[in-house]
Parts: structure tokens; C-alpha cells; sequence
């Protein structure tokens, strides 16, 4: 029996494991995997090295006038599978994982234009089903209709220590101190911004994976998901009566 492709949205606090847990779900179940935040990191990378950030504040002006003329696309690595982030055909996967991106991401990702001119994109990107979305404003923006939304949670310190981990992993030089000050500054952000902040949709199961091991989590959301399809068979709604 043919079953139709659904849009799995994923939001949450940065460094939560998102990224992770979209990924092993998008290949498990043969999805395409769509991280927007990489795209809201490739914008903020383009505006670093155009000059378009001074004194920690964003060139709102000139890179407005540039927007339309950024492409920010993604391509498999055939050698790993996973798919990798380009900006204007330049692969950029690793420059837009640094801190200095990481400082000025929500400040740009705040931007009204910026968050436009990308949602359509996400939107275009989407359009067929059949993706696992992960961001910030997934289920409550982008795909408010999705059919498997959740919102990931975890302690501040947590995330704060598993980002520091992998970035020692790449080689990366970074203080745990530096990166749990980042991290609540972009929650603060993130929440307060005035156009569409990060927040739980209605319709959200919440996973708070704080003293969850990676494959516990992938555990979970594969059940979720398998949880849906099999409701969806039978015409039932797979989370009535739950929070």
C-alpha cells in the first residue's frame, strides 16, 4: 500500500542534537534531510566575510540589497552520505561551524529579509514531503501542517559540554566557558527576537534529551514517526489525548 510522504519538523535549543537526530531519521526512513540552520549560518558567514557585521552588530541595509543573489544549496557527499552546505556553489560545511559564526548567527537570523527570503526557500525545498526539517521555526512557520512535529530541550550545560566535545573532535579550539555564554545568549535571542522566535508549536512532543544517549534518541523519534504512519493507515490521530 502506497502511503504518502509526510514533512517531519524538528525545533529546538542549538546544540541539542537536532542535526543529529534529523539525520539518522532522514536515512533511516529514505527522506531528504534539510538543515535550515546551516542556512541561516551560511548567510551570517557570507555577511562576515563581505564586512556586512561591525561591532557585533549586522549591516542590515547592504545585505539586504544582496539577499536574492545568495544561493545556499546542499549536495550529498557520496563518500559519507550526508549532505553538506554550499553557498554559491562554494562548500562551506566546515567554515560555518565556527564560533565566529555561532556569535553572529542569531543577530543575523533575526533579520525579517533574512528569515523571508529563507523560508521560502525551506518552503520550495519542502514543498513534496518526503523531508526531516530541523531549525528553529519548523513547525511553527515554515511547516505549521507538518506531520510529525517535536521540539527538543536539553539542560544548558549539557548542550554547552556536547558542543565543546565536537568541536575538539574537529580540531577546533573553543573553552567550555566561551561556549555555554554563547549558548545562552542565542537562547535569549532566539526566544525574544520579534519575528518569528523560537518557541514549541501547539502540536509538539517535546523530547527533553538531557540524560539521553545518542541512539536512545534516535530510538524515540523513529518511534514517533513509525507511530504516525501506522495512525495515518488507519485513520486514527496517533497523539490524541497526549500533552
Amino acid at each position: 500500500m502506497y502511503m504518502e510522504k509526510i514533512i517531519v519538523a524538528i525545533d529546538g535549543f542549538s546544540s541539542c542534537g537536532k542535526s543529529t537526530m534529523a539525520k539518522d531519521l532522514a536515512r533511516e526512513i529514505k527522506y531528504a534531510y534539510i538543515d535550515t540552520g546551516a542556512m541561516y549560518r551560511a548567510i551570517t558567514l557570507y555577511a562576515l566575510r563581505n564586512g556586512f557585521i561591525g561591532g557585533g552588530k549586522p549591516d542590515a541595509l547592504s545585505l539586504e540589497k544582496v539577499i536574492n543573489d545568495m544561493d545556499v544549496s546542499f549536495r550529498v557527499d557520496p563518500s559519507t552520505g550526508f549532505s553538506e552546505t554550499y553557498l554559491n556553489g562554494e562548500n562551506v560545511e566546515q567554515e560555518i561551524r565556527s564560533m565566529e559564526v555561532a556569535n553572529h548567527v542569531s543577530g543575523i537570523a533575526a533579520l525579517p529579509f533574512v528569515r523571508a527570503s529563507l523560508v521560502e526557500k525551506q518552503r520550495f525545498m519542502g514543498a513534496g514531503g518526503g523531508v526531516v526539517m530541523d531549525g528553529r521555526d519548523i513547525g511553527t512557520v515554515v511547516f505549521p501542517d507538518a506531520g510529525l512535529k517535536v521540539f527538543v530541550t536539553a539542560t544548558p550545560e549539557v548542550r554547552a559540554q556536547r558542543r565543546l566535545d565536537e568541536l575538539k573532535a574537529k580540531g577546533v579550539s573553543a573553552s567550555f566557558e566561551e561556549i555555554l555564554d554563547n549558548i545562552k545568549s542565542r537562547d535569549y535571542q532566539d526566544m525574544t527576537r520579534s519575528v518569528a522566535p523560537l518557541r514549541k508549536a501547539d502540536d509538539a512532543l517535546v523530547l527533553d534529551n538531557t540524560d539521553m544517549t545518542v541512539p536512545e534518541q534516535k530510538a524515540w523519534l523513529l518511534e514517533q514517526y513509525n507511530r504516525v504512519m501506522d495512525c495515518a493507515t488507519k485513520g486514527t490521530s496517533p497523539f490524541s489525548g497526549e500533552n
